[in-house]
């Protein structure tokens, strides 16, 4: 094992929903005791099995309601193998939409019980909030993209813009009709490419707004342990900015996040304002893209390999 090294500078970011894999984690879980704590520990929290849903072949890793505490586990558990062997520490940290919980664990904000718990939860609830086949989201991908010209093709329909990803990407949610007609529209562009998203429903959109308030009744039955003063380090995807250390303040922005824009653009600018160092850590690397297309390099651990890669120099440093 290399010789540990704290890399106080760094920056870490976290992708969401979207990024799973069946044997995410499993090489970590294998050699970190750390994070083999971390699957243990969540799955006592939610009575799940995380290391089989994770590490095997199974179709409950793509709904919704499974896939947020697994991605979310398997982030942390990576952190914390990280932490041990490599000695990374940060000092910020980001999150793409479901992301942005993983960075709140992260920093010391919420417990990973409590996060755990609240994401199932979340997961659920955006899975019912719209019928299957109702939603549609669609990512609208070019250089140089002008985001009025997107907005346009939108005009009159119930769709909106749900990600601000980069200058690159933005992704449309919203009813399956009305995101057929947008695509038709922008199909007309061929500077443009338009990728349908394998969900289950309008993510980020005034379409699920409905359950905002059974999302707000989770956060307050899950609020054991919360320590709203860590929040200033990790970023707000529903503002694009930093979180403010006030616990109401915190929760209204996650409550709100779920049918809000993820200005994930604005949140990689405060990110890398200042930055050494930017890592992406998670089962996939969709985030290093988007810091690309900002002119930002960054590195993206997804397995025990790419972080000896990444790590190792620093740490036998």
């Amino acid at each position: 094992m290399p010789a540990r090294s704290t890399l106080s500078s760094t920056t870490v970011v976290f992708p969401g929903q979207g990024a799973q894999r069946a044997g995410m984690g499993h090489d970590f879980y294998q050699r970190f005791a750390p994070s083999r704590r971390v699957f243990e520990e969540a799955s006592d929290a939610l009575g799940l099995d995380l290391a089989t849903l994770c590490f095997e072949e199974n179709a409950r890793l793509s709904c919704t309601e499974y896939a947020q505490p697994a991605i979310l586990t398997t982030e942390i558990a990576m952190l914390c193998g990280l932490r041990e062997a490599f000695g990374l520490e940060a000092r910020r940290f980001g999150g793409h939409s479901l992301g942005e919980y993983t960075a709140l664990v992260a920093a010391g904000v919420l417990p990973l019980g409590s996060a755990v718990r609240i994401v199932r939860q979340r997961g659920g609830l955006m899975q019912e909030a719209v019928p299957l086949g109702h939603g549609r989201m669609l990512a609208v991908i070019g250089r140089e993209l002008d985001v009025a010209t997107v907005e346009r093709a939108i005009a009159g329909l119930a769709v909106t813009v749900a990600n601000d990803n980069s200058p690159e990407q933005v992704v449309l949610s919203g009813l399956a009709a009305d995101v057929a007609t947008a695509e038709r529209r922008l199909a007309t562009d061929q500077s443009l490419r338009l990728v349908p998203l394998d969900v289950s429903a309008p993510f980020h959109s005034p379409l699920i707004a409905g359950i905002e308030p059974a999302f707000a009744a989770v956060l307050d039955a899950c609020d054991d342990g919360w320590d709203a003063s860590r929040a200033p380090a990790v970023t707000s995807n529903l503002t694009g900015g930093f979180h403010d250390a006030d616990p109401a303040l915190l929760r209204e922005r996650l409550v709100r996040q779920i049918s809000g824009r993820v200005r994930w653009r604005s949140n990689m600018a405060a990110l890398a304002d200042g930055a050494t160092r930017i890592v992406e850590i998670g089962p996939g690397r969709p985030l290093r893209g988007f810091f690309k297309a900002v002119g930002v390099t960054i590195e993206s651990i997804t397995d025990v390999r790419s972080a000896t890669r990444a790590l190792a120099g620093e740490a036998a440093a």
